[in-house]
């Protein structure tokens, strides 16, 4: 602790002002001298104290806790905190050198193994929920059946990034079959969330999720912004924003002229709306077959808890965080700036079922690498991220921590200022029920 008090303080022991004298090497703690035939006047030898015997106590005034972990911090002065929003000292070059060559490949076999076994649960579940019918069994088919619906969401979404194969056919094919099922356009959301990435972390351009500047905000009928941020309401918006996207923007991702596509999209997005009726169509037909009642038992309630969890997941990877994480506009924006405040999220045992989706980071970076290669891509760049990236909280078997994030987010998170290039969520004291925001810049 001396030395290390001494070492922060900048303090050294007064050379030995001795004539001819040094001190020894650290096996002997005594005193030699070049020429010992000459005598020092008035030195007694007998008399000198050896350097380890010798007190270098200093009657000064020190910190009752010096942090010795900043060699070239001096004491008293407070290291400037981390800032997200500064540019980062790397690029997208660096971490893609990081990541190891093996994790950018595709394996088709691989992915179709993850569809084989997601449908053939889902098909299972539902025909022993359909067999048993019985109330303590169907609540628990329903939160099952909800989740698969989901992981079957992922496999499809993985489909329109590329990153299921290489092969564009066996991509659109499996594509349009994995979400028609679960009544999702493929080609329309596929396109939509391509722009997400594109512009992830932009206040106006990015597609999902993206804050609303204060105008806008302002501009929403008291329905609608309480709707907005009151649980579960927001968990349930996914089929609101496939007809009519998010407050300030218009189109539709089944309307081959909306907003969301260019004109050589056309075609793509007729496809997809047919194959979405097509299976509207074959869930009419169910429904004459098994009746109502048992269609919506087997498949309209595990849709509403699709529906709920892709909202939860995909708003809590751009949300939530304890710190405030910036949005930008303009000259600030790049890519990489708005990918680095995505946030990765451990969801326990649900990890694998949804086909580790919680590995956000890099996943926007690089939405071309495979789900399976994600987790060692994360591992292997967090050296280069650093403090840019946000260890997630360690998850139980269910992540019921996250619904926590969740509320707090939508009690705080509510517009961001209508200027600058750098701005940070606001609350809204009738929404957050605080006296004043907490939020502002």
């Amino acid at each position: 602790m001396a030395s290390c008090v001494l070492s922060e303080c900048g303090l050294k022991p007064l050379p030995l002002m001795l004539t001819g004298a040094m001190p020894s090497s650290s096996k002997s703690s005594k005193i030699r001298f070049f020429n010992t035939n000459k005598g020092v006047k008035g030195l007694n030898f007998h008399k000198v104290r050896s350097f380890r015997e010798r007190n270098w106590g200093l009657k000064v005034s020190v910190p009752l806790r010096v942090d010795c972990s900043e060699s070239n911090n001096e004491v008293g002065v407070e290291l400037p905190q981390f800032d997200p929003a500064a540019p980062p000292p790397f690029n997208l070059a660096d971490i893609r050198a990081a990541i190891p060559k093996h994790c950018w490949v595709k394996d088709p076999w691989k992915s179709m193994s993850y569809v084989v076994r997601d449908v053939a649960v889902v098909f299972g579940m539902a025909a022993a929920a359909a067999y048993l019918n019985n109330w303590f069994v169907w609540p628990l088919y329903w939160a099952a059946q909800g989740t698969m619906f989901w992981a079957i969401f992922v496999l499809g979404h993985d489909c329109g990034h590329g990153s299921f194969s290489n092969d564009h056919k066996l991509n659109s094919v499996a594509g349009h079959l994995l979400h028609s099922s679960i009544l999702v356009p493929y080609n329309g959301w596929r396109i939509s969330h391509r722009t997400h990435h594109q512009n992830h972390g932009h206040v106006e351009n990015d597609e999902s999720w993206h804050p609303l500047p204060e105008k806008i905000f302002r501009s929403l009928d008291t329905v609608t912004r309480s709707l907005r941020f009151t649980p579960p309401f927001p968990m349930l918006a996914y089929p609101v924003y496939l007809f009519s996207r998010s407050p300030g923007k218009t189109g539709s991702h089944f309307h081959p002229d909306s907003d969301l596509f260019v004109p050589n999209e056309r075609n793509d997005i007729i496809t997809s709306t047919a194959c979405w009726s097509a299976m509207v169509a074959i869930l009419v037909g169910l429904g004459f077959v098994m009746g109502p009642s048992q269609l919506f038992m087997l498949y309209g309630v595990p849709y509403w808890i699709f529906v709920m969890w892709l909202d939860f997941v995909t708003y809590l990877h751009h949300h939530g965080h304890e710190d405030k994480l910036p949005w930008y506009r303009g000259k600030e924006w790049s890519y990489l700036r708005g990918g680095l405040t995505t946030i990765d999220r451990d969801y326990g045992w649900i990890n694998n079922i949804h086909h580790d989706i919680g590995t956000h980071v890099i996943h926007h970076l690089f939405p071309q690498i495979p789900h399976y290669h994600l987790i060692e891509a994360t591992e292997a760049a967090k050296p280069v991220l650093g403090k840019y990236y946000r260890e997630p909280k360690k998850s139980g078997p269910i992540p019921f921590h996250l619904i926590g994030d969740l509320l707090r987010s939508l009690r705080k998170d509510h517009f961001v200022s209508d200027t600058g290039d750098v701005v940070y969520y606001q609350a809204d004291p009738k929404l957050s029920g605080e006296s004043k925001s907490n939020y502002r810049l």
